[in-house]
């Protein structure tokens, strides 16, 4: 892949002007910058990608199954063919190991062909019919079928954190073009070098397909200016965004400003608790730590789903347990974080924490004192302390992990109560633990998108059936996910066909069933 870093924009086929602010990447391990200039879109570039996507819109929203799966599978053969260029700006970027990046990237291949799978099959739509009933009394039925259809324009907000599954190709961009919305990508301003790279991928597949050029745009720039017109752009119908707490935020006031208000699907804050019973500990304590530890500290805890928050009830088997753990986190080494704001945000936050009174301190380890590390630490509180103050529920992203200490299991569900939504809730315990405590797992299972038994909760399968997703803050909208084939709805909206001729319906409704899915008829499922 030899494709120049221009540093601009994408606006559809053409590339946007330089604006007021230029910055360059910059790389946390060697703490050098990058050659390249990238350069902040404009406003009047803004409202170039926006035109264009309205534009395209009708054309996408009438492409077929087939059509769509054609073009997401071509966004991944160019993105495999471009993986080791991919790869090794992705490292330089964001200090990410190579093994990592390549992992990554092939799961946005997979994504991208999931979602290719889901439309050309066509059954995704939800086909429903009820035929018409003229001799019904007192009043005649009619001829109702239902389907989704595409929203419309969305505005993709790219993740710090992963510079491919939830960026300019991942999860939220595949999704909207399998809706058969076009998609406006706001890149992140930690990894420009990856988004030209990609953008200019997209682009190249939009041509191949003979589709508007107004199918795909990517601005360049900071998410907080660029991204807050972008947002309030008219053409936009629904918004997606991986970050933090204070970014979804304020996307999602001001997409409730707008004249028409749209939907916001973020995903922001989670410390994704993990419930320890006593029986599991005492069986297999130590080998919960050693699996615990790799998933608090994995890349070095920059991931949604890091288990930040610890719950046990204190016993023999727990206090040994914590002595194992605590071991594996002083054993972990420091790692180099994404960013020099998120090692400063990390550092600062871990400071205020462990300087709290009744914070203890089980894991400090010794860093090497470089710039850009974090260093993983075990913390513990009592669950009285830590009921008395909301601010050590706040996610803390790194490698840091919070033991609350509970004197029984009424006052463990007591946390648990007081707990804000998450992503994931995870508890280990015995086969007898878990038939016992039913009112557990249903505490757990109004707690998070997601619920574990005797695992661990980082790494997220892309399936049919994976959630990602959680009551707020975890999600702005708890009743979705940001990963798997339901992903799609988001950038849906149904619609309903009354007393149409069979021909002048949507292919997915008419008699025959010519795509051959299985629709609901008349409250059946048949084919």
């Amino acid at each position: 892949m030899s494709t120049p870093l221009l540093g601009l924009s994408y606006l559809g086929f053409a590339r946007g002007r330089p604006g007021a602010y230029r910055w360059q990447s910059f790389n946390t391990t060697t703490w050098n910058h990058l050659p390249e200039f990238f350069h902040s879109a404009t406003a009047e570039d803004v409202a170039t990608a926006g035109n264009l996507a309205a534009e395209a819109a009708p054309v996408l929203a009438a492409l077929s199954g087939k059509a769509k799966a054609a073009f997401l599978r071509d966004i991944a053969v160019r993105i495999e063919a471009a993986t080791p260029a991919l790869a090794a700006r992705a490292q330089a970027e964001t200090s990410l190991p190579e093994a990592r990046c390549l992992g990554e990237i092939g799961r946005t291949m997979g994504q991208l062909r999931l979602f290719a799978d889901l439309v050309e099959k066509g059954q995704w739509v939800d086909a429903r019919i009820e035929t018409a009933n003229p001799e019904r009394k007192p009043l005649p039925k009619p001829d109702h079928r239902s389907m989704c259809r595409a929203l419309g324009p969305v505005a993709v907000f790219c993740a710090s954190n992963f510079p491919f599954a939830y960026s300019v190709a991942g999860g939220d961009t595949a999704s909207a073009f399998a809706a058969g919305c076009p998609v406006v990508v706001m890149a992140h301003h930690a990894h420009p070098g990856v988004a030209d790279l990609m953008g200019g991928l997209i682009v190249d597949a939009v041509r191949a397909a003979g589709l508007p050029e107004g199918t795909f745009s990517m601005l360049q720039g900071d998410g907080r200016e660029v991204g807050q017109l972008l947002a309030k752009h008219p053409a936009i119908r629904a918004i997606g965004f991986t970050g933090s707490r204070t970014g979804g935020r304020a996307l999602m006031d001001t997409a409730a400003a707008r004249e028409v208000p749209i939907p916001v699907y973020a995903e922001m804050s989670s410390i994704n608790p993990v419930v320890l019973l006593e029986g599991a500990l005492a069986a297999r304590g130590e080998a919960i730590a050693t699996g615990l530890g790799a998933s608090c500290t994995l890349g070095v805890g920059q991931f949604c789903t890091q288990p930040g928050l610890l719950l046990m009830v204190r016993s023999a088997a727990a206090e040994a347990f914590a002595g194992h753990l605590a071991a594996q986190f002083r054993a972990a080494p420091e790692g180099v974080m994404l960013t020099p704001p998120i090692q400063q945000a990390y550092v600062k936050g871990l400071t205020a924490r462990s300087g709290r009174g009744g914070i203890q301190t089980y894991a400090p380890g010794k860093g090497s004192g470089k710039p850009g590390r974090a260093l993983p630490t075990l913390l513990a509180v009592a669950a009285k302390t830590f009921l008395s103050d909301k601010s050590l529920q706040a996610e803390l992203f790194g490698p840091c992990s919070l033991i609350v200490w509970c004197d029984d299991a009424a006052q463990l569900h007591k946390v648990l109560g007081a707990l804000e939504g998450n992503l994931t809730a995870t508890v280990h315990g015995t086969d007898e633990e878990l038939a016992a405590n039913a009112a557990l797992i249903e505490r757990l299972a109004a707690l998070a998108g997601r619920v574990v038994v005797n695992g661990f909760p980082t790494g997220v399968e892309v399936s049919h059936a994976i959630v990602h997703g959680g009551p707020y803050p975890s999600l702005s909208d708890g009743r979705t996910t940001s990963v798997g084939s339901n992903a799609i709805y988001r950038f849906t909206r149904l619609v309903c066909y009354q007393n149409f001729p069979d021909a002048a319906l949507p292919v997915e409704l008419r008699a025959a069933n010519p795509l051959g899915i299985l629709r609901m008829v008349n409250g059946e499922m048949v084919k």
